[in-house]
């Protein structure tokens, strides 16, 4: 099931998107889509990563907190210079733990979290067919058991990662009130929000 929170009347203009998620479970593509129909700029955490990270994720190595640190700095230091400069940007980054989101978004009220839930057997079968990227599928359960899902104080919005992309980007600018940002001809091209029927008895 889906799960939408809007923001409440008088919120921030959102500036910045962060769009969390386990290894596989589709954040570059989602958070790709969201930023080219808002023609906002896009960012991969990946991107920020040194090369002792990466190359301990290629060994299947996990990261720890002291390995992730100075990238999440880096990651904050992209967020605060595009707001800076008034510009706009989604980022797609694991984000798993709180004390990670708390460095990224802490009070910054113009920057809102997207969580991109699923099943850890399906991404599994994801992360199979998946060769290109240096994360090993031997490292998603390091990644479940590091996973803390964001509470109702992140306001977050929530969404399944079963439907196809463009209905979850659809069902994410739906919720957060911020399709008018994106041209009128990409807009068009969304879908939109739509509410998940009751099962029958």
């Amino acid at each position: 099931m889906t799960s939408e929170t809007r923001p409440a009347k008088g919120a921030s203009p959102v500036a910045i998107l962060v769009v969390m998620g386990v290894s596989g479970c589709g954040k570059s593509t989602i958070g790709a889509l969201l930023a080219s129909h808002l023609r906002w700029e896009f960012e991969d955490a990946d991107w920020f990563h040194p090369a002792s990270n990466v190359d301990k994720m290629h060994n299947g190595i996990p990261l720890t907190d002291r390995d992730r640190w100075p990238w999440l700095d880096a990651i904050a230091a992209w967020i605060d210079e595009t707001r800076r400069s008034g510009g706009h940007g989604v980022i797609a980054c694991s984000a798993l733990k709180r004390s990670y989101r708390d460095v990224l978004i802490g009070d910054r009220a113009d920057v809102r979290l997207v969580y991109l839930k699923g099943d850890e057997s399906l991404i599994a079968r994801r992360l199979a067919t998946r060769h290109e990227h240096f994360m090993p599928p031997s490292l998603l359960r390091s990644q479940f058991e590091a996973l803390e899902e964001p509470r109702p104080d992140e306001n977050p919005v929530t969404v399944s990662i079963e439907p196809q992309p463009h209905e979850i980007a659809g069902r994410i600018l739906s919720a957060m009130n911020i399709i008018e940002g994106a041209s009128p001809e990409h807009s068009r091209t969304l879908q939109p929000l739509v509410e998940p029927k009751p099962r029958a008895p």
